[in-house]
């Protein structure tokens, strides 16, 4: 289809991608939970913008750039993973009641899951690496394969995400009416974003 090689496989393995737990997700629950749904549609945004600019840097031939400087992508590498592991540790060491260390006004929930996405290593493996395998050089037809690919991945991302965040939004009032166990969450999230950081900038 459009000279994608299995179009059904590729839509799967965006499905399988966005489930796995990360920092995008992680990300888009926070957002929702500060600022409801309204929020998490923007951090959405954010994460779509992300997921374009790697694509598109993808075609443009950065794969076959870090491929050929191994020094370029530890960089990225470590640069993502200090900045995920810069946030947990804000959400750790936040004090009962002082204001979040993620800014809160809606205009940032976009730019922080932007950031996430694009300083991500995952999420920059699976466009270097795996995004090209989807590619049949039979039927491939340039910028028109390429819009396709880059299409369903939005279509996609948005309907997963914004449901994500509909549940999400659901039970946020659950939480908020208990602080003790919405901090206890925060500091869960802090450890986890920056074990990502950790594990990342190790790998």
């Amino acid at each position: 289809m459009l000279g994608i090689a299995d179009y059904g496989a590729f839509c799967a393995a965006i499905l399988v991608f966005l489930a796995l737990p990360g920092p995008g997700t992680f990300a888009l629950l926070t957002s929702t939970a500060k600022g409801g749904f309204r929020a998490g549609a923007a951090a959405t945004a954010g994460l779509i913008l992300g997921d374009q600019i790697l694509l598109w840097l993808a075609v443009a031939g950065v794969a076959a750039l870090l491929a050929a400087n191994p020094a370029v992508f530890h960089a990225v590498q470590y640069a993502g993973a200090a900045y995920l592991a810069w946030i947990g540790l804000k959400l750790l060491f936040a004090r009962p009641g002082s204001a979040s260390p993620i800014r809160i006004e809606p205009r940032h929930y976009l730019r922080q899951a932007l950031l996430i996405t694009v300083l991500n290593p995952k999420a920059i493996v699976f466009y270097m690496a795996f995004f090209p395998l989807f590619i049949d050089p039979a039927t491939h037809r340039g910028g028109v394969t390429f819009a396709a690919m880059a299409a369903t991945i939005a279509v996609i991302t948005a309907a997963y995400c914004l449901l994500l965040c509909a549940f999400a939004n659901a039970v946020s009032a659950q939480v908020k009416a208990h602080q003790r166990l919405a901090q206890a969450l925060q500091k869960l999230a802090g450890i986890f974003l920056v074990g990502f950081g950790i594990r990342l900038g190790t790998s």
